[in-house]
């Protein structure tokens, strides 16, 4: 069975209605970006940074998976499929897929501010208590945080992303502009016989070295021209 991975960015799901952070109107008009989506912003405030994530895990239960996420999550009836994304909601996995690399944390989770990547110190946040309140406590004391990669800090898991590109047969970037690093390094990691697909509405700016089939449409157009590529 071959292998596709999937690098999803934020254009996959502002299809859902999620508010993305880069774009216009976007959440970083609205908020300073290392007020909210930095550790020393949350050392400074956290009460602003966590009521920031409690908000939007609230919107996140507004909103359902588009076409585009189903699409992807399809493809596992005749691909051995991997998504690694960019996004921190839920909605590849409420869509279907099965094997997800979220590469800056995921929404619904709430860890240690001691050690936010002990796998043990995680908590996961329910629709019906979806909020983080200063004083709940991990396992180890401190108080719990957001499950969010932020500025400034590793990436964990971006090996396992890499080892996943390396393996891919078929490799499908959709809704990013492959502008965020380290994310946007992955795919330098594709071997010579990788077929690469670049599905987003804006024009790529590629180095023309580089051998991607591009499909300028937005996600959930993409991915229905994608399938019927496949076959």
């Amino acid at each position: 069975m071959k292998r596709i991975v999937f690098l999803t960015g934020a254009g996959i799901s502002a299809e859902s209605g999620i508010t993305t952070f880069r774009d216009s109107g976007g959440l970083w008009e609205q908020y300073p970006v290392m007020q909210v989506a930095s550790i020393q912003g949350y050392e400074a405030d956290p009460e602003l940074v966590i009521r920031f994530y409690n908000e939007r895990r609230r919107q996140l239960h507004d909103v359902r998976p588009n076409e585009a996420h189903r699409l992807v999550a399809e493809l596992e009836q005749h691909y051995d499929v991997t998504v690694v994304t960019q996004n921190v909601d839920d909605l590849h996995e409420r869509a279907g897929s099965s094997h997800i690399i979220h590469l800056h944390g995921e929404l619904m989770k709430a860890t240690s501010t001691l050690s936010p990547n002990d796998p043990s110190q995680l908590v996961t946040l329910t629709p019906e208590q979806p909020d983080i309140h200063i004083g709940d406590r991990a396992r180890d004391g401190s108080q719990l945080r957001p499950f969010i990669v932020w500025f400034g800090e590793p990436v964990p898991m971006i090996e396992p992303a890499a080892e996943a590109v390396q393996q891919a047969d078929i490799l499908v970037v959709v809704g990013t502009s492959l502008n965020v690093y380290p994310a946007a390094g992955l795919i330098h990691y594709a071997s010579a016989r990788c077929s690469t697909y670049l599905i987003d509405p804006a024009p790529a700016h590629l180095d023309p070295s580089m051998r991607v089939h591009v499909i300028q449409k937005t996600a959930s157009e993409g991915m229905k021209e994608l399938c019927q590529l496949l076959g």
